[in-house]
Order: structure tokens, then C-alpha cells, then sequence
């Protein structure tokens, strides 16, 4: 039975069984395996060897992972990926007046405008009001806050600490493996919350972060564009943003928008608390 008989026998999107078979593949694959259930709308019309330099992979390594599926090879596959993007996100650029928000034909400048808008809806269809609560309600509650990010991700990490501190919230970086930075790792307790950012495939360090976290009971929070990633996995709380681009590099503008609203969650459970704080700073 190929790839696409088992899909439809189970009654199984693509991605559904992608995820329910995600611990057999090689870490390679996995790779293929998360770009493909994150970004589905890309993945539907990309080649072999475009798809493998957005994974990080080869393109020998997105023929295997076909095969492994099930599939005769990436064509089929990918056959499959256009069935279910028709199906449930084909729709997803129309804006309220059935209309494109805009004309992707003109130029990569509104493409690349295009796809950050939907970025910004992806990531909030994918986010439930569950996990948005609970992440908010550790950040309030936690003595500190230990944010780890690496190379791109150092940026954001820094931007998240600078907003918790604008509320009060005391909060440190470890962007590397540097002394300094694996001190401050050092000093996670029960009352830390550790927060991990990644885009791709998660540093070391972050994996290290959680081991350390998990042995001295801290809360973890893991916000990631891979919702298949091994420090989403381990973490306590998770929240998801996309990144997709038509661009050399990776969007980041949905994971900026969601730590503006992590802080804005925070602000907002005692606006009166922070409110003559926010004001000292004039920042609106």
C-alpha cells in the first residue's frame, strides 16, 4: 500500500501522519518532517531541492523521507501535500472581501508583505486560548525568568527580557555557551521560568536548558516555529509561531507580534500595578 492508499484509509491528512510516525524518522528527516506540518502551504508547491534547503537537508534525505512514509518517491508525496492544502488552507490568503491583500504578481516586495500577514493569522489559528493563559499566568507568577535564544534568536531574547522588564519582571539571557551565559543557567531554581526560542532545528544549548530545568523543577515555556521540535516536546507549556517566507531568511515578524502580546497579557492582569511604571517611561 502506497502513501497516499494509507493516508486516505486512515482518514489521515498528511501532516496528521506525519506527526503520528515523527519518533521513526532519522533527525534529518525530522527535519523534512516538521517543515513539511509547519509549513504546508510552501512545502505543497516547492521542488525536492527547494524544500531540502528550507528543511536544512538534502534532497536525497526528502526522497528517503517520502519513501519512509510510504510514498514511491517526493512527487507523490507532494501530491498529497497540495490534497490537504486545497482542503483546508487554500483559502487562507483571501482577505474579508474575498479579495487577495495583495497582488502577489507585481513584485517579491508584496509577496514578501503577503506572506508576513499570514504569518500572523497562522500563528494565531494556531495558538488556543488555553495555552496563551497559562503561558501569561507563569510569566506573572515566576521570581524569574531565564530566556535562552542563539545566534538569530539572541535578538528576540534580549527584546522579550527588555519587555518583562518594563513590567517588573526580572529577567536574564543566554544566548551561547560562554561562561557568563552558562552561569546564568546555573542559577535556575523551582521558582524560574525558563523560556526557549528557536526557528528550525533547536541549538544544543537548548536541549541542555531543559535537561537542567526538568532536574531542578523550574517551569519551561518553549515558543518555537516547529511544533515537532525536541524542546517543544519537553517543555511544560509551548506556544507556536510560522515563519514561512519567500525570502532567504525566515520571518520573524509573528514570533516579534507574539512577545508583544505575552507582555501585553501580563500587563493586562494589573493594568493599575504597572500602569504610573509604564507611564515613567513614556512609551505611548
Amino acid at each position: 500500500m502506497d502513501g497516499v492508499s494509507t493516508v486516505t484509509a486512515d482518514t489521515k491528512t498528511l501532516s496528521t501522519y506525519i506527526q503520528d510516525r515523527i519518533d521513526e524518522f532519522s533527525r534529518s528527516q525530522k527535519d523534512v518532517a516538521r517543515y513539511i506540518v509547519d509549513h504546508l502551504d510552501e512545502a505543497a508547491f516547492l521542488t525536492a531541492e527547494e524544500l531540502a534547503r528550507r528543511a536544512g537537508t538534502s534532497s536525497s534525505t526528502v526522497v528517503r523521507f517520502s519513501q519512509a512514509l510510504g510514498f514511491e518517491g517526493y512527487p507523490e508525496l507532494q501530491s498529497s501535500a497540495i490534497e490537504e492544502y486545497r482542503a483546508t488552507v487554500g483559502g487562507g490568503n483571501e482577505s474579508v472581501g474575498g479579495r487577495m491583500l495583495f497582488s502577489f504578481d507585481h513584485s517579491e516586495f508584496e509577496a514578501s508583505l503577503g506572506t508576513d500577514h499570514a504569518n500572523l493569522e497562522e500563528t494565531a489559528r494556531k495558538l488556543d486560548q488555553e495555552q496563551i493563559d497559562g503561558a501569561v499566568a507563569a510569566l506573572a507568577a515566576a521570581n524569574q525568568v531565564v530566556i535562552v535564544g542563539t545566534d538569530q534568536m539572541a535578538f528576540f531574547a534580549s527584546y522579550l527580557r527588555h519587555t518583562l522588564s518594563l513590567l517588573d519582571i526580572r529577567a536574564e539571557i543566554v544566548t551561547s555557551t560562554a561562561g557568563p551565559s552558562l552561569q546564568r543557567l546555573g542559577r535556575i531554581d523551582p521558582e524560574t521560568l525558563l523560556i526557549t526560542l528557536s526557528a528550525g532545528r533547536s541549538h544544543p544549548l537548548l536541549a541542555r536548558a531543559m535537561k537542567l530545568a526538568e532536574h531542578r523543577e523550574a517551569r519551561t515555556l518553549a515558543i518555537a516555529d516547529a511544533t515537532l521540535s525536541d524542546d517543544v516536546k519537553k517543555a511544560d507549556m509551548s506556544l507556536y509561531y510560522s515563519s514561512n517566507s519567500p525570502s532567504f531568511l525566515r520571518s520573524n515578524t509573528a514570533l516579534m507580534a507574539l512577545v508583544h502580546a505575552l507582555a501585553h497579557g501580563v500587563y493586562s492582569r494589573d493594568e493599575d500595578a504597572h500602569r504610573d511604571r509604564i507611564r515613567a517611561y513614556k512609551l505611548k
